[in-house]
């Protein structure tokens, strides 16, 4: 069986490990900080041993290629992340104005609980 039967190449910038919805920058980013195979199976339990071996093995195997591969997506998620917070959507518009005015209510609420204590 090749490696590669183990991943769904949806896009230059999207690998998923097949038979899931987990690009494959998920299992890395645990295994680069130190996880072990059996610590990202009870953070992904819908992934199985076999599966998430692949994935580090392909990227033992590939490592040039998945580094470039996952510095991209790294620079993607930020590039996106700043378009957000540029552009957020109506409902994060909505949702940081519902926060100020429950903030607000709670000040006042607390310099009202001062002056009467």
């Amino acid at each position: 069986m090749e490696l590669e039967s183990y991943f769904d190449f949806v896009e230059e910038d999207v690998i998923r490990i097949k038979g899931n919805r987990i690009d494959i920058e998920i299992v890395l980013e645990d295994y680069l900080a130190g996880a072990s195979p059996e610590e990202i199976l009870l953070r992904y339990p819908t992934l199985n041993l076999e599966k998430i071996h692949a994935t580090i093995l392909y990227y033992l195997a590939k490592r040039e290629e998945v580094e470039a591969y996952l510095e991209r997506v790294r620079r993607l998620d930020e590039e996106a992340s700043q378009e957000q917070l540029r552009n957020p959507s109506p409902f994060i518009v909505e949702l940081r104005e519902r926060l100020a005015k429950a903030s607000e209510k709670l000040s006042e609420a607390k310099k009202v609980y001062r002056t009467d204590g």
